[in-house]
């Protein structure tokens, strides 16, 4: 049987420097803190930003963490809150939802151009929207969609939540996408 340290006991060895101690709390919880910030619908590189400063947020709390055994809440948490941050200063442009494969081939280039541009408009809409609203719809329209349990866990809100919130949101969004002048049809 292997001897598993408690989280007190590696937070008080890796705040003491102990590389050991400290690549065990990274492995713990690195799988964690990468899927909160993929619930947020966060390219690669913005993830890896997200995880790195987590990473080095803690680093800088390591002798401030009043309960360690709750550092696996702190670190959730700090994700959470980075890749809020990621999705408010990031100045991508939004992805595009071209048509599928099996469509492009029937449709004109005329058609594709004009599927693109819908496509760029709804997301800039997604991105005037709250955060909330932005993290959910981006979860909500991956290809494939994220299943409800994974999107209450990365976004911290109970399952039966997630229907009725993305009915608001979509109620926010309605008048956003009718004033850039994009129909329903």
């Amino acid at each position: 049987m292997c001897f598993q340290p408690s989280m007190t006991e590696l937070m008080q060895a890796a705040g003491q420097g102990d590389d050991v101690a400290w690549e065990a709390i990274v492995a713990r919880y690195n799988g964690l803190v990468w899927h909160v910030a993929r619930g947020y619908g966060l390219d690669r590189s913005e993830m890896a930003d997200v995880v790195q400063t987590t990473w080095l947020r803690l680093v800088q709390h390591l002798g401030r963490i009043r309960e360690p055994e709750a550092t696996g809440a702190w670190i959730i948490t700090v994700a959470h809150r980075e890749s809020l941050r990621a999705l408010s200063r990031s100045a991508r442009e939004q992805p595009t939802d071209d048509l599928d494969a099996a469509d492009e081939s029937e449709a004109s280039p005329e058609e594709r151009a004009l599927a693109r541009d819908v496509a760029h408009v709804l997301w800039r809409c997604v991105g005037e929207l709250p955060q909330p609203c932005q993290a959910l719809m981006r979860m909500l329209m991956d290809d494939p969609p994220h299943p409800y349990k994974e999107i209450s866990a990365a976004l911290r809100m109970p399952i039966g939540s997630i229907g009725p919130t993305r009915a608001r949101c979509l109620d926010r969004l309605r008048p956003a996408i009718e004033a850039a002048g994009v129909s329903a049809g």
